[in-house]
């Protein structure tokens, strides 16, 4: 059987409001930046075991500064 390919993580660091949800929620996938607090993606391709958190992380994320990209779709445009 053949495990579906798993979404990328991205992150926002420009939306990130430093909260740390996604660290103390997923810490093999986050963390925080020591200077300022902001998210920093350990594992932007998540494992089957880590994927779980990571999308509970991103749904808890008060900015909206983590994303999946699903395997296939073109890259998000920023809006200018």
């Amino acid at each position: 059987m053949d495990t579906p390919a798993l979404a990328p993580v991205r992150v926002d660091r420009e939306r990130c409001v430093g909260s740390g949800m996604c660290a103390l929620t997923a810490p093999t996938v986050f963390d925080q930046d020591d200077d300022e607090g902001l998210v920093l993606l350990l594992a932007p391709h998540p494992t089957p075991e880590q994927s779980p958190a990571a999308r509970l992380a991103a749904g808890l994320c008060p900015a909206s500064a983590i994303t999946f990209t699903p395997p296939g779709a073109p890259p998000r445009q920023s809006a200018d």
